[in-house]
């Protein structure tokens, strides 16, 4: 028998917990070994725990952590292609190769996220209006299916299986390792431009017409404004510096400050999250943002802020938070955009960090979150008993404008909900018969949404 700890986990969100048979194993032998031992009536693969829901939770499963499956296989600098093991993180690349002048082409909002995980969410960043989701710079991949068969899938080879995994939310197997194409730089610094504007009209027109002059963007977005400041805006973009961009007092170009990394108590109390303190942090934000062109900032300030508070999430008290992500087509994004914001500013809740981005061209994964269009991300507190309904009435909003939310963030979404914003949801079901047939690999975002039966 495998070795495992019981344990109650959550998302990112510590929200709803659930009770797994945790498992870390060190090798691909050992894992292998798990599966054919069928221990637990199913299992699911969970990297740093940064997906905000419950899709690498299994109530009453097995969960396997892939920390320790975490190799580096190879890397060609000509190519700028690097083979690793799907426990790898985002924060182990950039430490081993930003020197060498590479960094990940698309990055998400944190660099605490492994391959695999990445993968399984079709994780996209501040730049997928330039250069697309995560899936699109995977060469292939190795997954190992419920049978205990690893099966080479790219574009090439098992297309249809390499698309139901990126963004499969774990579902169709393993995955044992991948090859991703990184993108050259010339330095670890980045120009930043930031301004501030005065509602959500104005700030998704200039996104509109100048976004594409910039690798980088995303606003900060007050969800508490009514009427004439709807949706008030500080606006942050930035592109990559070359080298001879730098002060000549700039000897390493790849160096930067190493940052102190706080730690927040372990829950702090929920009271602290009310209507009036959002406002008077959105008040403080909004004004001291500080309007400024060609700022130069190191990677790591600009594209991971909150990297820097180890446990944020703890910010939230013993409730949690519910992440709501949502996108809608660029034909209905303003108009769903200013639907959701005054439904938010009516009710008068509270979101601490609010997000706006502008996305690019759907991605091919069968259940991949991004359309060309706008995303919006709130972070909201568990804790008011008025959230999980006016969620509700936020979906109807999404549906009507044609736009969806997004799995990894998701802890509450309705199965029938889910299948209206995810066309091809059978397409999935179908592929995940035939490689999984007894559903071996399960989790609880899974059955809750009927992507997997009990």
């Amino acid at each position: 028998m495998s070795h495992y700890v019981r344990a109650a986990l959550t998302g990112w969100g510590n929200y709803n917990k659930a009770d797994v048979c945790l498992y870390r194993p060190e090798k691909e032998r050992e894992l292998l070994e798990l599966l054919a031992s069928k221990e637990q009536p199913n299992y699911i693969s969970r990297g740093l725990g940064r997906s905000y829901g419950d899709i690498a939770t299994n109530a009453n499963g097995g969960v396997i952590l892939h920390t320790r499956l975490n190799r580096f296989l190879s890397f060609d600098a000509t190519s700028g292609i690097v083979e690793c093991e799907s426990g790898v993180t985002y924060d182990d690349l950039i430490r081993h190769l930003l020197s060498r002048g590479f960094f990940l082409a698309l990055v998400p909002g944190t660099k605490f996220v492994t391959i695999g995980g990445a993968i399984a969410n079709d994780v996209h960043g501040k730049n997928h209006h330039q250069v697309g989701s995560i899936g699109c710079h995977i060469i292939d991949l190795q997954l190992l299916l419920a049978s205990g068969e690893t099966v080479h899938c790219s574009r090439e080879s098992n297309a249809g299986l390499f698309w139901a995994t990126v963004g499969g939310l774990g579902l169709t197997g393993v995955i044992l390792r991948a090859r991703i194409k990184l993108a050259p730089v010339e330095s670890a610094y980045i120009s930043t431009n930031c301004k501030r504007y005065e509602n959500i009209d104005r700030v998704l027109a200039e996104m509109s017409a100048a976004d594409k002059d910039f690798q980088y963007s995303v606003a900060w977005i007050d969800c508490l404004q009514t009427e004439r400041s709807l949706g008030r805006s500080v606006l942050m973009r930035g592109n990559h510096l070359p080298a001879a961009a730098l002060k000549q007092t700039v000897t390493d170009p790849f160096a930067i400050k190493n940052r102190h990394r706080f730690t927040l108590p372990a829950i702090l109390p929920s009271t602290s999250l009310t209507t009036l303190t959002a406002q008077l942090f959105n008040q403080l934000y909004f004004r001291a943002k500080r309007e400024r062109e060609h700022l130069i900032m190191d990677y790591d300030s600009f594209l991971f802020p909150l990297d820097r508070i180890r446990n944020w999430n703890s910010f939230y008290g013993k409730h949690g938070f519910l992440q709501y992500q949502i996108v809608f087509p660029m034909a209905t994004s303003h108009e769903g955009l200013v639907a959701v914001l005054k439904k938010l500013s009516g009710a008068k809740q509270a979101s601490f960090l609010a997000v706006l981005k502008r996305c690019g061209n759907q991605g091919d994964g069968l259940l991949s979150f991004p359309q060309d269009g706008f995303s919006l991300a709130l972070d909201m507190p568990a804790r008011n008993t008025e959230l999980l309904p006016l969620l509700n009435e936020l979906d109807e909003i999404v549906l009507r404008h044609r736009g969806r939310v997004y799995l990894a963030k998701d802890a509450r979404l309705s199965r029938a909900t889910f299948e209206q914003m995810y066309p091809n949801t059978k397409a999935f079901k179908e592929i995940k018969r035939q490689v999984d047939p007894t559903a071996l690999f399960s989790s609880s975002l899974s059955r809750r949404l009927g992507l997997t039966e009990v």
